[in-house]
């Protein structure tokens, strides 16, 4: 490997980590640096955040210990075929470009991961070397998120957690079948040992601070997945029913989602163009349909198509709500939280507000309009004081009346 400056390893391993979506910094615990001792509180003011070309908030330098690796997986740009132009970091380089951005108030923290060296050992104890070096050494109160191993020493994987205030093991596909045919190194109970493996970890920790206020921290903002999706076969409800299994059996704050975008000298196994990016944030709102708004996979499943693909053109909420249809309308005055839920265009804050507002007076469609921006698409399927819809939910062209022609991306209101 040709000898490279700290700027070329830079360009060349933070491009490589892009494809990584599972870095937010949710659920941090604080670190308060005010005191006048260490760096790099996260909470508070003098964060620096950066944002994406698709709208992502970002604030961690993202970044690969190295792109070189030693499985072969067909997805990945740095599988050990593929011809990229490799590079790598020391463990003290990373180090000293993490202090380096966060004095220059260009990042709140670290999120770190790594292509496969000589062992999955080896290239744990790097990367746990990274976080501890900045916690023990420089006293850095930043976020740390580390992408762990699944086939790595327990207790390196405890190290990490130790250090870290995120811990993520990637899934990689949905699948089973699409594991096996595209990262046959790979291997699906392994990745789901590490996870319950990390799951105990996680909940021992806690258990531990309720009991003893000087017992160590654990991973505080808990562990994350990702999920590549338009690699292989799977149809969006297998997507969810994946999601929804992961978060039941391994306590997962976060399942990310990341569509798969063909790559240079791609495997002929692979395929040829990148699915819809709508296909992704479909996803994301799926999810939030389950996380936040009370719906079962079942539910969310069941408002896919013949195809088990959720349509791209409408929300997954208002999917379901055309294909049950006898559910509505609600009456905004009297139904419950769980039901106000149901309704297309009403996320939890206006909820919550409704929930508030009704014990007082008697809410009316000009109240829901301050609410919220999708009142066209609710017409149909509230009732409030001075409303009722007229045998609109009962309309074959129902769909096409509130779903403007050129939907634009709308994000449910968290």
């Amino acid at each position: 490997m040709a000898q490279l400056d700290t700027r070329e390893k830079l360009a060349i391993l933070a491009d490589a980590a892009k494809y990584d979506a599972s870095c937010a910094s949710s659920g941090t615990s604080k670190r308060d640096s005010r005191d006048g001792k260490g760096v790099g509180s996260t909470e508070g003011m003098g964060i620096c955040h950066a944002y994406a070309p698709d709208g992502r908030c970002i604030s961690l330098l993202k970044i690969l210990l190295t792109n070189s690796c030693i499985f072969d997986c067909h997805y990945c740009i740095n599988r050990k075929s593929s011809n990229v132009r490799r590079a790598r970091f020391t463990a003290q380089e990373v180090v000293k470009l993490t202090i380096a951005f966060y004095k220059r108030n260009y990042i709140e923290g670290l999120f770190l991961s790594s292509g496969i060296i000589a062992s999955s050992n080896y290239t744990m104890e790097q990367m746990v070397e990274v976080a501890r070096s900045l916690r023990e050494d420089h006293d850095f109160r930043g976020y740390i998120h580390l992408k762990t191993i699944p086939d790595a020493d327990p207790e390196l994987v405890r190290q990490a957690g130790l250090h870290a205030d995120r811990v993520s093991i990637n899934v990689e596909l949905p699948t089973r079948a699409g594991l096996e045919r595209l990262a046959p190194e790979k291997s699906e109970s392994q990745i789901e040992e590490a996870m319950a493996g990390m799951k105990g970890l996680i909940i021992e920790a806690k258990d531990n601070l309720k009991r003893f206020k000087s017992a160590p921290k654990f991973a505080p903002a808990g562990q994350s997945t990702q999920m590549i999706i338009g690699a292989d076969a799977a149809s969006d409800g297998d997507i969810v029913g994946r999601a929804s299994q992961l978060y039941d059996r391994f306590g997962l704050r976060r399942v990310y989602y990341s569509a798969f975008s063909p790559i240079p000298s791609a495997s002929a196994v692979l395929p040829l163009k990148r699915p819809p990016l709508m296909r992704e944030h479909r996803l994301y709102q799926s999810d939030w349909l389950m996380r936040f708004y009370g719906f079962t996979p079942k539910e969310v499943v069941s408002a896919t198509d013949a195809d088990g693909m959720l349509p791209l053109d409408i929300d997954p909420k208002l999917a379901w709500a055309l294909k049950f249809r006898e559910s509505f309308p609600v009456d905004l005055n009297r139904a419950p939280r769980e039901m106000l839920l149901r309704v297309p265009g009403l996320g939890t804050k206006a909820v919550g507000r409704i929930l508030s507002s009704r014990r007082w007076r008697a809410i009316t469609l000009a109240d829901v309009a301050r609410l919220t921006v999708s009142i066209g698409k609710m017409r149909p399927f509230i009732v409030t004081s001075d409303w009722r819809p007229t045998l609109l939910t009962d309309r074959v062209d129902l769909k096409a009346l509130i779903t403007p022609k050129a939907e634009q991306m709308e994000l449910f209101a968290a």
